[in-house]
């Protein structure tokens, strides 16, 4: 009947119901389509970014090419280019110039690290220089000896690392290290691959921190390409997400996520302590002091047992050579005076240089990035007294007065700490 009365209105009324369904479909449409648009974009340049970053077959290229023409020579040199047991796994890189990869060599497993061109490393000088693979492995010439090339060596470490009285000692491991196949003599080949990897802050701490738990080993090398023992948990956190993941989370709600999947406390407090251990070893070794120039939780990792591995060593460096590079810099403010994102001189601004000074010793740093890790689900008996020593620690200085002496005592009451705690449980 009504539709009889009034049939404008429902012609009407099915119109709009048409046009508003049509009017949805398309808004849906456009949506969906600005997400494909979107998401392709975003996996273009992610595309993009990792075949900038993830290098292999070029690094590969690189270093076989040589092996094969007779110029480096190293323990590795066979897996990987003649024999191919020695092969790249899943990229790990972060910068298109410092190469990372998981590797399978046989039945082990490693992490296989390779220097691009253009790499920029704290070189002897008082500049970072770029370092040009042309010229990698133009060092020991032809008709160098031994004996010259050991003095080669004892100059580079001297320069490097300052006077030591037992920089003999480093060259001769330093030349047992070389030998790549064992045959008690260093040859030309290796002797250059030698050279070139001595040039490496990671591969220079590796061999001198060889029988120290916490430095991952050293498994073989080739060139300046050389592989070292894997780690099975690559962050202080131990927490990792995919890619796409990462673009969409904030910062802020991430370091959460990352407390989050922290293991139990007494385990955070082995891999503290291990940590503590570490920051001994580097602190006026037996050759000399090595600052830690990037103290992030990405370059430190833990073993299924929960004990400290450095994952990422290349930005520590001996103290002797950052002082150089900071003698000279011309600064405007305290900003020019930072090598890596922790190692921090003043601004003298008077002669407008960097002064030489780092600001916070090794353990003030490590005590920084520890603080929440380890406040977080301590204990309530030892929270206090645990807060009340980080912040004693982060507030070490270098300048301070007999700041040896506290930088021992602090690292030992923190250690004996947590060790008390943590001595009666399955963990320790």
């Amino acid at each position: 009947m009504a539709r009889r009365l009034f049939p404008g209105a429902w012609l009407r009324k099915r119109y709009y119901a048409q046009v508003r369904f049509s009017y949805m479909r398309m808004k849906y449409l456009f949506i969906s389509w600005l997400v494909v648009f979107i998401g392709s974009w975003i996996i273009y340049v992610q595309y993009s970014t990792y075949t900038e970053l993830c290098r292999g077959h070029d690094c590969k290229k690189i270093i076989c090419d040589k092996y094969k023409t007779g110029v480096i020579d190293g323990s590795a040199c066979s897996s990987l280019c003649a024999k191919e047991t020695l092969y790249f796994g899943k990229c790990l890189s972060t910068k298109p110039n410092n190469q990372m990869y998981l590797g399978i060599w046989g039945n082990l497993q490693g992490v296989i690290k390779c220097q691009m061109e253009e790499t920029i490393h704290l070189d002897l000088g008082t500049e970072l220089e770029p370092r040009k693979e042309i010229v990698l492995f133009d060092k020991p010439t032809r008709g160098t000896t031994v004996q010259k090339f050991k003095e080669m060596v004892y100059g580079l470490f001297k320069r490097k690392l300052g006077e030591q009285g037992n920089l003999s000692e480093l060259v001769n491991l330093i030349l047992s290290v070389a030998d790549g196949n064992k045959d008690g003599r260093v040859s030309l080949p290796e002797a250059k691959s030698a050279w070139a990897l001595l040039q490496l802050n990671e591969f220079l701490l590796m061999v001198i921190l060889q029988d120290k738990e916490h430095t991952p080993k050293l498994m073989g090398f080739c060139g300046d390409l050389y592989v070292m023992e894997r780690v099975a948990y690559t962050s202080l956190y131990g927490i990792s997400l995919p890619w796409i993941l990462e673009l969409f989370i904030p910062s802020s709600f991430r370091r959460s996520m990352d407390q989050w999947f922290t293991p139990s406390w007494p385990r955070k407090a082995k891999i503290a302590i291990g940590l503590l251990e570490f920051v001994e070893d580097i602190f006026h070794g037996p050759y000399g002091n090595f600052l830690m120039c990037d103290t992030s939780a990405k370059n430190l990792g833990y073993n299924d047992k929960y004990d400290l591995k450095m994952v990422d060593m290349r930005k520590i460096v001996p103290e002797i050579n950052l002082k150089e590079l900071f003698k000279d810099r011309h600064c405007e403010s305290d900003l020019d005076c930072v090598y890596g994102t922790d190692c921090r001189t003043l601004c003298d601004q008077s002669k407008m240089k960097c002064t030489t000074e780092i600001i916070q010793p090794n353990l003030a740093k490590v005590c920084q990035l520890l603080k929440d890790y380890l406040l977080r689900g301590a204990p309530s008996e030892i929270r206090e007294e645990l807060e009340k020593q980080l912040y004693s620690c982060i507030a070490l200085k270098v300048t301070a007065n007999q700041m040896e002496m506290e930088h021992s005592l602090i690292l030992n009451n923190l250690k004996t700490l947590l060790w008390k705690k943590i001595s009666h449980t399955n963990d320790s």
